[in-house]
Parts: structure tokens; C-alpha cells; sequence
């Protein structure tokens, strides 16, 4: 495989990876009841037009469908690809939900 060609492939692999790692924070944000956008949004405040989170989100399926999702593997998806912000804002909802248990 050529230089080009590899750089390529690690070029869509990153990509359809990094779909998956926002699949993961959509649903997990469905499973507790918080609007995904919303939340992303707030780490974000500058991608409205995000078009892989709207993506994400319409591959979301219902709460009672979805398989749980724990917070630290969402967490460690999120650290691996570098999203710091919304990784704060995520356990910043975390703590209010285990506050109101």
C-alpha cells in the first residue's frame, strides 16, 4: 500500500470512529433524557451546524430499545478523541442526575 493510499485509510477509519464516538454521547443522552444537541451545543457553542451530530442523533433509537451505555465508557470514548468540553459538560449532567437519586 502506498504512502498516500495508507494515509487515506487512517484518514476514514479516524472518521467512521469518530461517527461512532458521537453515536455513543447521542444515545447515551437519550438513555437519561437530555437532548443530545442541547448538550453538545453547550460544550460547543460554535457548531450549531454540525452535521455528523445531527447524523448521530438520527441514528439514536428509543430509550427502552437501546442498550445502557455506562458513563465511564462513555467518558473514556469521549477523553480518547480529545473532546475535553463536552466531557465536562457530560459529568457536569452525570452529577446532577446522581444529586437528584
Amino acid at each position: 500500500m502506498e504512502k498516500k493510499d495508507l494515509e487515506e485509510q487512517i484518514i476514514k477509519n479516524f472518521q467512521q470512529d469518530e461517527q461512532m464516538m458521537i453515536l455513543v454521547f447521542a444515545q447515551w443522552c437519550v438513555n437519561h433524557d437530555l437532548d443530545p444537541k442541547e448538550v453538545y451545543y453547550r460544550a460547543y457553542p460554535n457548531q450549531h451546524d454540525n452535521s455528523s451530530l445531527q447524523q448521530g442523533v438520527d441514528l439514536t433509537v428509543s430509550k427502552e430499545e437501546a442498550e445502557e451505555i455506562p458513563d465511564q465508557t462513555l467518558l473514556g470514548v469521549l477523553s480518547l478523541y480529545g473532546n475535553d468540553d463536552l466531557a465536562y459538560v457530560v459529568t457536569e449532567e452525570i452529577h446532577k442526575r446522581d444529586n437528584k437519586e
